[in-house]
């Protein structure tokens, strides 16, 4: 069982690269003790921070938002593939612990933001801080009661699992570069294994593709995101013209873990 680690340096570092990120105007963080082996990649992001220029502003923005990404990927393989993968499209990518027998619960949890990851790793949500979850807390998520979740979900096998995260690099719209034509095909799909074996070799997978109703093993490569359907975990509320269409959906079950990966269409 993995045990979450001291990680405050990383954390308050992190957390200051993204709020300079946004715009925001703070002094440089003081340095706190780090937990083993971190003393290192923090001082290296905080050099890297001073020797920015501050002017242009957009400029300093720009190199920042390249140091975090940089960051986070130094701090594991899991973060670089995740980044890798997801980090320029609509996604939910999002690890929680497992404290049910149910595992919907646990998932739900990871849904609504209740719970951190257990090691310490990133998450990519795009509406974590959108006030769209004043109407919808789950936002961009209407997730089934964990009651539900069997009409919602099927089961699929590990390499199955892969392909569908390996689409869900894909746009829902006007995707130029299909996974099935991309001559870095075999690079994305190790990464994508690398993300799951995080969860072990006994870790079960489900997914909201119908394609998976009676195939534990669907082919997700060659139609691609675009032709792939699925039972929707995704609000039906249209807020600030934003209208969630399509979703695709990969949850992850360790006896210790429960990994959730969300692609998203909107437009």
């Amino acid at each position: 069982m993995h045990h979450p680690v001291d990680r405050s340096a990383l954390d308050l570092l992190d957390a200051h690269l993204e709020a300079l990120w946004g715009g925001a105007d703070l002094p440089l963080p003081r340095l706190l003790p780090a937990p083993d082996g971190a003393d290192e990649l923090v001082r290296w992001a905080l050099d890297r921070l001073q020797a920015i220029p501050h002017e242009p502003k957009d400029v300093f923005r720009r190199q920042v938002g390249s140091l975090v990404t940089e960051f986070r990927s130094r701090q594991c393989p899991w973060n670089a593939a995740a980044l890798r993968l997801f980090d320029d499209v609509y996604t939910f990518i999002a690890t929680g612990p497992r404290r049910h027998q149910d595992w919907a619960h646990d998932v739900l949890a990871v849904l609504h933001r209740k719970v951190r990851d257990p090691r310490g790793w990133i998450r990519l949500d795009w509406d974590r801080d959108n006030d769209a979850r004043h109407t919808v807390p789950a936002y961009p998520f209407d997730p089934p009661d964990a009651g539900q979740f069997p009409d919602h979900l099927h089961p699929l096998e590990a390499d199955a699992a892969a392909d569908a995260l390996a689409v869900m690099t894909e746009e829902w719209q006007g995707e130029f570069a299909p996974v099935r034509h991309r001559p870095d095909r075999d690079a994305v799909l190790a990464d994508a294994r690398t993300l799951l074996q995080r969860y072990g070799p006994t870790a079960r997978y489900w997914t909201n593709a119908t394609a998976a109703a009676g195939d534990p093993a669907p082919d997700f490569i060659t139609p691609g995101l675009q032709d792939t359907g699925s039972h929707g975990f995704l609000t039906s509320e249209y807020i600030k013209g934003l209208d969630l269409f399509d979703d695709l959906g990969l949850i992850a079950v360790a006896d210790d873990e429960v990994g959730v990966f969300w692609s998203i269409g909107a437009f």
